[in-house]
């Protein structure tokens, strides 16, 4: 039996979708294993629970006045020296420098609060309200140099009810996040999910468009 997929979580702040993927991963038979978790910032609330799950964590915080590009070249030599099979970003506030991207094109996943293409970037519950949508969701996406405009491989949606707050519409698509994010990454770990020629693939046949969560449990 081979190893389980060894992940790295880049992360921010509190890292809820960190700890989803911890947690799926202490089930019987993983897929992936979480072998580690990076944070920009020091005072990072997810660096203490990934502590608690005994996992490796590291601070790699930009000296003051830091480039992207010299960002960028820190953190993939702090990655290479952990030398995982993917790279889950987990609210990583940071964008990611080209050549970084480049030098693991395929292999880092994302978890973003919107139906994507709709709204990458930031305050997207607060978009989708203002510009009165009807359904609003999560979206799981290959990472490449592009803004949130990677190949999307999995959308979560739910419908956004009348007089919904924008913390209300973030709870609940948090919670969906929380689904999606472990199932994508648990594809990954299997093999059955890759990133070639510019497409997300899933069980050998290039997706025309995310995959969508209801169906997948309708199925």
């Amino acid at each position: 039996m081979s190893d389980p997929c060894s992940v790295l979580i880049l992360i921010s702040g509190r890292g809820s979708n960190m700890r989803s993927l911890i947690e799926r991963s202490r089930e019987p038979r993983p897929a992936y294993r979480v072998a580690a978790v990076l944070s920009d910032r020091a005072d990072a609330g997810g660096l203490a629970v990934a502590a608690q799950f005994g996992i490796e964590t590291a601070v790699l915080a930009p000296p003051p006045g830091a480039d992207r590009d010299g960002y960028g070249r820190e953190l993939a030599a702090a990655v290479a020296r952990r030398a995982p099979d993917l790279i889950a970003l987990a609210g990583f506030m940071r964008i990611l420098s080209p050549a970084f991207v480049a030098e693991y094109a395929g292999r880092i996943l994302n978890i973003h609060p919107s139906l994507l293409p709709k709204y990458p970037g930031l305050h997207t519950h607060r978009r989708a309200l203002a510009a009165g949508d009807a359904e609003h969701g999560a979206t799981v996406h290959f990472v490449t140099a592009d803004l949130d405009a990677g190949p999307a491989v999995l959308q979560a949606r739910l419908a956004v009810a009348p007089g919904e707050t924008e913390a209300g519409l973030a709870a609940r698509v948090l919670t969906l996040e929380h689904q999606i994010y472990p199932l994508a990454v648990r594809w990954y770990g299997e093999g059955r999910l890759a990133c070639r020629d510019g497409r997300a693939w899933l069980d050998g046949r290039a997706l025309t468009g995310p995959l969508r969560f209801d169906r997948l449990e309708a199925a």
